[in-house]
């Protein structure tokens, strides 16, 4: 229409928001068949050693079965928009885990760990599944930050006060039952990191003195985090817990990496790990043992003292080739107690092979790139911080294990997430799950993407 020679047209029309699919129906054959490959390791690791498909062969998969669908359930409830990934990778890996330390304990008669690690893999589905449905939104733990670092700090001084186990004051061991207090300490310093560094990002950013290729901030505004964190590492390197201590430091920085975007940290980072890496060394005779094993892994054999752990580890590698030996037919056995810890990836190199290997070191690759992708989608920097810091935990943990088992870094004595045995391992990586999944399901829930009507 026309009026005085002006052209008035109607008003565009607003864009329509984007409804995402939810894809919980993908999640729930995605669980269906992560339960089917455990129950068909399960079987074949039994008709290998025994001929017959092992007794408890249903219990177990009806176990793992309805353990899974009441994880789905209360996602499918209270976590609709969810990423449908991370749930069923975690049921896969827990699964395999568990047919693994299984086999292990064909061969060791005496030594029932399966039974035990099923109980602890229901009470880490349980906290996952509480996790999902009371914690609405992942920005109320912003809150209690200093009550997660209170919390954190006590945990990492439990052990010290009970007696070492192997050298290492890393467990609280009260009647019979014994828990890894560092594991959940991890969580809380993550949820802490994610907190203070997200509060004072800009500061962190840009404020401070530039000195050679980056700013360092004030001290006023770095101070707390890295008095904190030092601590922290302070008291794992007196319990001799060297893993965890390498696995806060690589958090610590990568998540400052992340709040900062300067690219200076991760030089800082990385000499500072050899700095102190080189000094410990020297220093701990245990962990200097490490390394000469490390340099020299087949030096126990040309001392005419037979193969070491390393040496066993990069045997069964070897022996598994491209396709493995078979679950149940490789040797891996001959590495000892170790076996159930870190050395249980060298039983999935043998026996499943480089493809097998490699399958595994995809699935946690998936489920660090899940968490990743769940922070970027975010808006607010605490929960995008607290997404990438839960992530690398896994990430780093993975390569820390992975390098000391395959001979790339000397060993340091920590838990493979989900499939070694542990029962405080087990609880703590669902616990990131559920944390991952919260995200997920604020950032699909929140996206505000639009399209032309």
């Amino acid at each position: 229409m026309t009026k005085a020679g002006t052209t008035l047209t109607a008003p565009a029309a607003p864009a329509a928001a984007v409804r995402l699919p939810r894809r919980r129906g993908i999640e729930l054959a995605l669980i269906v068949l992560a339960v089917l490959l455990s129950v068909y390791g399960y079987c074949a690791v039994g008709l290998a050693r025994t001929g017959t498909v092992p007794p408890g062969a249903a219990g177990y998969g009806a176990g793992l079965g309805v353990l899974a669908l009441v994880a789905h359930l209360a996602v499918r409830f209270r976590a609709p928009y969810a990423d449908p990934l991370p749930l069923p990778i975690g049921v896969l890996l827990n699964g395999l885990g568990l047919v693994l330390i299984y086999r292990l304990d064909l061969q060791t008669p005496g030594d029932r760990a399966a039974p035990a690690q099923l109980v602890w893999s229901t009470l880490g589905v349980g906290l996952f599944i509480m996790v999902v449905l009371m914690l609405r939104d992942h920005r109320l733990l912003q809150r209690y930050s200093y009550v997660c670092v209170a919390a954190a700090l006590v945990l990492l001084l439990l052990p010290i006060f009970f007696p070492a186990v192997n050298g290492a004051r890393i467990w609280v061991r009260i009647a019979g039952f014994s828990i890894q207090p560092s594991e959940f300490a991890k969580v809380l310093l993550a949820v802490f990191f994610a907190a203070y560094l997200a509060a004072n990002r800009n500061a962190l950013a840009y404020a401070g003195r530039r000195l050679w290729f980056m700013q360092f901030p004030t001290g006023r505004v770095l101070g707390p985090i890295v008095t904190i964190w030092l601590v922290s590492v302070g008291v794992l390197i007196l319990e001799r817990d060297l893993g965890t201590s390498l696995l806060f430091f690589g958090l610590f920085v990568v998540m400052l990496y992340v709040a900062t975007g300067r690219t200076g940290w991760i030089a800082v980072g990385l000499v500072l790990a050899v700095l102190g890496a080189v000094a410990v060394g020297h220093l701990e005779p245990h962990v200097h043992g490490r390394i000469e094993d490390w340099l020299h892994p087949f030096a126990s054999i040309d001392a005419g003292q037979g193969p070491n752990q390393l040496a066993q580890s990069l045997f069964a590698f070897a022996a598994g080739g491209m396709i493995g030996t078979g679950l149940g037919l490789g040797h891996s056995i001959l590495i000892g107690f170790a076996t159930k810890s870190d050395f249980i990836l060298a039983t999935a190199g043998e026996e499943l092979g480089l493809a097998g290997l490699s399958a595994i070191f995809l699935l946690y690759g998936l489920l660090v790139e899940r968490g990743y992708r769940a922070g970027l989608a975010l808006r607010e920097p605490f929960g995008r911080l607290l997404a990438v810091g839960l992530a690398s935990i896994v990430a780093l943990q993975v390569f820390v294990i992975a390098g000391g088992v395959t001979g790339l870094i000397p060993l340091t004595g920590m838990a493979m997430p989900f499939l070694a045995q542990g029962g405080s391992s087990v609880v703590t990586n669902w616990a990131i799950v559920a944390l991952l999944i919260r995200v997920s399901d604020s950032a699909r829930r929140h996206y505000d993407g639009r399209v032309a009507p």
